[in-house]
Order: C-alpha cells, then sequence, then structure tokens
C-alpha cells in the first residue's frame, strides 16, 4: 500500500494486520473462552496474552520508530513492550486457575 502523505514507496497495511487481529480475531476467540464460566481473571489473563502476541507479531510488519530504530535482539519497542504483557497475562492465569486448594 502507498500513502502519498509520507512517501511512494510500498509498505505493509499494518494497521489492517492489526484490524485483522488485535480486533476481531482476539474479540472472538475471548468471546467463546467467555461462553463458559471461568475464574475471575482468566478472561483479562488470555486477552493481556492474546494482544501481546498479536502485537508482536504484526510490529514485525511495521517499520521501526525512527528516532528508536531496532533495540535489543532486533526488536522494536512496542515488541519489548509487548513480551512484559504476555508475561502478564500468564501470570493472571496461572493466579486465577491456581486459586483452588489442588495448586
Amino acid at each position: 500500500m502507498i500513502f502519498p502523505q509520507v512517501d511512494e514507496i510500498g509498505h505493509h497495511p499494518s494497521q489492517l494486520y492489526q484490524a485483522a487481529l488485535e480486533g476481531l480475531t482476539l474479540f472472538i476467540i475471548l468471546w467463546l473462552f467467555a461462553k463458559k464460566p471461568r475464574p475471575m481473571g482468566a478472561v483479562s489473563g488470555l486477552r493481556l496474552i492474546g494482544y501481546g502476541l498479536f502485537r508482536f507479531r504484526t510490529e514485525f510488519a511495521r517499520e521501526p520508530d525512527e528516532f528508536l530504530g531496532l533495540l535489543a535482539l532486533n526488536f522494536s519497542i512496542d515488541q519489548c513492550i509487548s513480551l512484559p504483557m504476555m508475561i502478564g497475562g500468564i501470570a493472571m492465569l496461572l493466579w486465577a486457575y491456581c486459586k483452588v486448594p489442588a495448586c
């Protein structure tokens, strides 16, 4: 896709990727997951994992911020922010499901 306001170079339409993954796909996953009764925090944990995972993936199609470039392991700043989000989501799921005495 060419954005004439920016330059005449073709770019991936990452906004469409994000709308499809972080919007529609994540909504369907959460909707199906939340149909059954779940412990408190389980749906929120899955949302954090899903959003972080989809955001991490779509950032490969985006150009990194010009003033930051790529950081450690060639990740953009948004990918670096997505990693703790996914870890937090995993922690929330573990917390939600390990409230029972067996954990």
